[in-house]
C-alpha cells in the first residue's frame, strides 16, 4: 500500500513517520535506498565510516513529506501493531516503467551518486537513467542549509523536465518553485498502478456526506476525502459539482480505493504540515468543545486555543459500558489531555480517560533522571530487563542493575508482567533511551542524586555503584553517566591490597566528593565518609583510634573458639598477630534460634568458625555475629548507619533485642534500634508478645515513622508488610540456609569422639531401625533401646505405636521421625503405613 507520510522523528537507525488517520510507522535505516544500503554494508565490512555515508539526521528533518510503501505489519509483545515502511524508490515507484514517464510528472527519487555536473538520481524505474543538473538543485540546497551538496540516500521530490530516448534518459528538477507548481494532468497518462501519493490534482465534488465527500479527478478516477481531511475553514460550504484542489494521500492496491486531502498544507508539493508547539504536548485542557461525534470512530473537538483535536472511541470513556453518546452532542464541553499530534491530519489526539489525565508520564520528555517510576516487566534478555513505564515508553534495566547483588538467574526472581519499582539512571528523550535500576539501595536512597559534574561539590555524600575495581582503585558511576575515581588510598582507613577482591561490579556504595573539575569531567571520590584525623601532639589518641578501627563493622573474619560460656563463645580472630579476643553471643550464631542453641551445644574449644562478621567496634572487646541475613544486609548496603539515614518505608534486617508486653525492640547493625508496637507485630491478633518473638530472633522490619526530636523509630513486623515482593523465593532461601546450617552441625557431630554424637548423625529422619521395647508409659507412649541408639532416649507416642502389640523385650521395626540433638531424644513411629511408604 502506498501512502504519503510526514517525518515525525529522526533517530540513529530509523525514521518515525506520521501517517493519515493518526497512525504511525517507521522506516528502518536499511529501507532508504540501494545506494545508501551499499554504503552501510561497506561500513559493517570495513569497520570504518566510508566516504559519502551520512547519518539520517544529516539528511532528514521532522516535518518533511515523504512517499512510503508498507513493507510489513507486525504484532509486538504488547499486542500493538507495528507498521514497517520503505521510502526506497524501487519499491515506491514499482508501478512505473520507462514508457510511462512524461514531462511534468512528480515522483520520488533518491541521490545515488554525486557527479561533476550534477547528481545521478535513483527513481526506481528499470532501464532509466535520471540526472539532476546542479543548476536545478542549487536553490533547494541553499534553502535546505544542509551543506554545499546533496547527500547519497537523500530522498527528493522530483519533477521530470525532459524525457529522451523513449524514457531511457530523463532530466529532473527539484527547484522548489517548479515542484510547488506541479499539477497532475490527464496528459501524463496516470493509471491506477502508477498513481502516486503526494500528487496534487484538480477534482470535482460528486457527493457530500457528514463523514466526508466523494471526488472525481483525472477524468475517470474517484476518491474519498474523510471528515478529518476537509479544509476546516470550508468544511460546511462544500457542494456537488464544485471544483477543488486535492492531494492524494494513499492508494490501496487491492480495494483500489484512493483517499485524498483538501488541507491547504498539502496542496503545494513540497509543503510542510503545521506542527504543535512542544509545550502543548501532554497539556490538560479544562474545556474542549465537541464539534462533531462519529459513532463508529470518535469525536472531533475544538480546544481552548482553536486547535482541532480528535479522540478515538476507546478514549472517550473508561470502558464501553460507561460510555454515554448523549454526552458528546455538538457544543458539549469536556476535560481532556493532549496525548499525541498527527502531522498528517494536522490535528491533536486527545483522551478523556481519567487514568491518562492523572498519569505522570506520557512522553520520554516527562521523565527526569532520578525519578522513581512504576513499570511492568515486558521481557528478560541477557543484556537486561525491558520495562514498560507507560504506553509508548519503555526502559532497559541492565543486567547488573536487576538487584543489589548480581543475579545469575533473574528469571527465578522476575516474571513477565510483574510490577516493579525502578529509578531512572539516564533518560535521553531524543534517542528514546531510558536506563533504569532496580537496586533497592539506589531506589530508597534519600541522599542527593548526582546528575552532572557541576553539582559535585567537595564534601557531598551520595550513593553510586561500582563499575570497575582494579589495583589503582574503584571507578564509581552515578546518574547521567557521571563517574569518578576512588583512589586506592581512599578505599578504606585500612590498606586494601587487592580492591578487585573486596569490591565488585554493580555494588552500591556511599561516597564523598573530594574534588571535581567539571570542564574536564574529572571527579575524585572517597569511601572514607568522615575525617578521623587527630592532632599530631596526641599520639595516644591516635593509637587508641587505630585500635578502635582495627575491625570495621561488616568486616568478615575467621575465628577460633577459646572458651564456652552459658550465653555465648569467647573466640580469637585468626590471622591476627595480637590474638585479638572477641565475643559471639549464642543467639548470634545463626538466624534460627533453635539452630543457634544447637550449634553452641556442638561447638568445642579449638573449633574454627569461618565467615563471622564484626557487629560492634567497642574498644574493650569486639562483638561478632554469624547471622547470614544480617551479614548479607551489611554487605549489600541494606543498612542505616545513623538515625538521620532512616526513612519511612525502608525494609531493614535486624534482631530482637527485647520482648516487652507492649511490643518488641529491634536492633540493627550500627546500633540503631526501633520499637514494633503490639498492634504492628503480627498479622494475627497478639495476646501475649512472648508467644510471637524471642530475644535474638532475626527479623525483617519496615519503618513506619520516625520522631527526630525524641530519636524514636516505630516499626512494623507483619509478614504481609515486610516482604520485598517475591515471598516464595525468600522462603526457599531461608529454608536452604536452615538445611545448610543443619548439615554443618551434623559435620561437627561426626568429628566428635562421643559415640552418642555419632549415633545422632546416623539416625536421620526416614531411616528404618531395629529396636527393643524397654517400657510402656502410663500415657500410652513407649521407650525403646537398640545398638544404633546407645545413650539416646528413643520414644514413640501412643498414636505412632499403631495397633502393634507392645511388650517389653520385644524386637520391632521402627521409622525415625525426628532427632533432637539438644536433648538427645529420638522420636520414632511403628505405624505400618509409614514403614511401607519408605522407599
Amino acid at each position: 500500500m502506498l501512502l504519503l507520510g510526514c517525518i515525525k522523528e529522526v533517530t540513529d537507525y530509523e525514521l518515525v513517520i506520521s501517517l493519515p488517520n493518526g497512525l504511525s510507522g517507521f522506516v528502518p535505516i536499511t529501507q532508504i535506498s540501494d545506494a545508501y544500503s551499499t554504503l552501510l554494508t561497506k561500513q559493517v565490512a570495513q569497520g570504518e565510516l566510508p566516504e559519502g555515508l551520512n547519518s539520517l539526521s544529516d539528511m532528514y528533518s521532522p516535518g518533511t513529506l515523504v512517499r512510503c510503501i508498507v513493507a510489513s505489519v507486525e504484532k509486538g509483545d504488547d499486542g500493538r501493531r507495528s507498521i514497517k515502511l520503505s521510502i526506497d524508490p524501487k519499491k515506491v515507484n514499482k508501478g512505473l516503467n520507462s514508457s510511462a514517464l512524461t514531462t511534468g510528472m512528480l515522483l520520488s527519487g533518491s541521490v545515488s551518486s554525486v557527479e561533476d555536473h550534477g547528481y545521478l538520481i535513483d527513481i526506481g524505474v528499470i532501464g532509466t537513467h535520471a540526472f539532476l543538473p546542479h543548476e536545478k538543485a542549487k536553490n533547494y540546497i541553499k534553502a535546505a542549509k544542509r551543506g554545499p551538496d546533496l547527500k547519497i540516500g537523500q530522498n527528493l521530490n522530483c519533477v521530470i523536465v525532459e524525457v529522451k530516448n523513449e524514457g531511457r534518459v530523463v532530466r529532473l528538477s527539484i527547484d522548489r518553485s517548479e515542484v510547488a507548481a506541479s499539477l497532475a494532468t490527464e496528459k501524463q497518462n496516470w493509471s491506477l498502478s502508477t498513481l502516486l501519493p503526494g500528487l496534487v490534482v484538480k477534482a470535482r465534488v460528486q457527493k457530500v456526506t457528514p463523514f466526508g465527500m466523494k471526488l472525481a479527478f483525472l477524468s475517470y478516477f474517484t476518491g474519498i476525502v474523510d471528515f478529518m481531511h476537509m479544509d476546516p475553514e470550508k468544511s460546511m460550504n462544500y457542494s456537488a459539482d464544485q471544483v477543488v484542489k486535492a492531494c492524494i494521500l494513499c492508494v490501496h492496491p487491492s480495494s483500489k480505493a484512493v483517499r485524498l486531502t483538501l488541507r491547504s498544507a498539502f496542496l503545494h508539493p513540497g509543503g510542510s504540515p503545521n506542527q504543535l508547539s512542544s509545550d502543548r504536548m501532554g497539556a490538560v485542557v479544562e474545556e474542549s468543545t465537541v464539534k462533531a461525534f462519529y459513532k463508529q470512530f470518535g469525536a472531533l473537538f475544538e480546544l481552548d486555543d482553536g486547535t482541532l483535536a480528535f479522540a478515538r472511541l476507546k478514549h472517550l470513556s473508561k470502558n464501553r459500558k460507561s460510555f454515554k453518546p448523549g454526552a458528546f452532542k455538538a457544543g458539549c464541553k469536556h476535560k481532556c489531555r493532549i496525548i499525541d499530534y498527527s502531522l498528517m491530519d494536522e490535528m491533536c489526539v486527545v483522551s478523556l480517560k481519567y487514568q491518562i489525565m492523572v498519569t505522570r508520564f506520557l512522553l520520554y520528555q516527562d521523565i527526569h533522571t532520578g525519578d522513581v517510576v512504576q513499570g511492568k516487566v515486558v521481557s528478560l534478555k541477557p543484556i537486561g530487563m525491558q520495562v514498560k513505564v507507560a504506553d509508548g515508553i519503555r526502559g532497559l534495566v541492565p543486567s547488573i542493575h536487576l538487584a543489589d547483588v548480581i543475579l545469575k538467574q533473574p528469571e527465578k526472581k522476575y516474571n513477565i508482567g510483574d510490577e516493579v519499582k525502578c529509578r531512572v539512571l539516564e533518560c535521553n528523550p531524543a534517542g528514546k533511551r531510558l536506563i533504569l535500576t532496580l537496586k533497592k539501595s539506589l531506589i530508597q536512597s534519600k541522599l542527593p542524586v548526582l546528575t552532572n559534574y557541576e553539582d559535585a561539590k567537595p564534601g557531598l555524600i551520595t550513593h553510586g555503584f561500582v563499575v570497575c575495581a582494579r589495583e589503582f582503585g574503584c571507578i564509581v558511576k552515578f546518574y547521567n553517566d557521571v563517574k569518578g575515581l576512588v583512589p586506592k588510598n581512599e578505599l578504606s582507613s585500612e590498606p586494601i591490597s587487592c580492591p578487585d577482591k573486596v569490591f565488585y561490579e554493580g555494588q552500591v556504595v556511599k561516597v564523598m566528593v573530594l574534588k571535581c573539575e567539571p570542564q574536564q569531567e574529572r571527579l575524585l571520590l572517597s569511601f572514607r565518609l568522615s575525617s578521623k584525623s587527630a592532632p599530631e601532639d596526641k599520639s595516644e589518641c591516635i593509637s587508641e583510634e587505630k585500635q578502635e578501627l582495627k575491625y570495621q563493622i561488616g568486616e568478615i573474619v575467621d575465628v577460633k573458639v577459646l572458651k564456652k560460656k552459658d550465653n555465648g563463645l569467647e573466640v580469637s580472630i585468626l590471622e591476627d598477630e595480637d590474638n585479638v579476643a572477641a565475643w559471639i553471643a549464642t543467639l548470634h550464631l545463626s538466624d534460627f534460634v533453635a539452630t543457634s542453641k544447637l550449634l553452641w551445644h556442638c561447638l568445642q574449644e579449638g573449633d574454627v568458625l569461618p565467615r563471622v562478621m564484626c557487629l560492634s567496634e567497642k574498644r574493650e572487646h569486639i562483638i561478632l555475629s554469624r547471622k547470614s541475613a544480617v551479614i548479607s544486609a551489611v554487605q549489600e548496603e541494606q543498612v542505616v548507619r545513623s538515625f538521620s539515614e532512616i526513612q519511612p518505608g525502608m525494609l531493614l534486617t535486624g534482631y530482637v533485642r527485647n520482648v516487652m508486653p507492649f511490643g518488641v525492640f529491634v536492633e540493627f547493625p550500627f546500633g540503631v534500634t526501633g520499637l514494633a508496637p503490639k498492634v504492628s507485630m503480627s498479622d494475627k491478633f497478639v495476646t501475649d508478645t512472648k508467644d510471637h518473638f524471642v530475644v535474638g530472633q532475626t527479623v525483617i522490619a519496615k519503618v513506619m515513622s520516625i520522631d527526630e526530636e525524641k530519636q524514636r523509630v516505630l516499626l512494623n513486623l507483619k509478614v504481609s508488610e515486610c516482604s520485598s515482593g517475591d515471598s516464595a523465593a525468600e522462603s526457599f532461601a531461608l529454608l536452604s540456609q536452615y538445611f545448610k546450617e543443619l548439615k554443618e552441625i551434623k559435620d561437627l557431630l561426626k568429628t566428635g569422639e562421643s559415640s552418642m554424637a555419632q549415633g545422632l548423625c546416623e539416625l536421620e529422619p526416614g531411616k528404618e531401625v531395629q529396636l527393643v521395647v524397654q517400657d510402656v508409659r502410663e500415657d500410652g507412649s513407649a521407650l525403646f533401646s537398640g545398638s544404633c541408639a546407645e545413650g539416646l532416649t528413643v520414644t514413640a507416642t501412643r498414636y505412632h505405636l499403631g495397633d502393634k502389640n507392645i511388650v517389653p523385650g520385644k524386637k520391632m521395626k521402627a521409622l525415625v521421625l525426628h532427632v533432637d540433638a539438644l536433648t538427645s531424644e529420638v522420636y520414632v513411629s511403628l505405624r505400618e503405613e509409614l514403614l511401607q511408604q519408605r522407599p
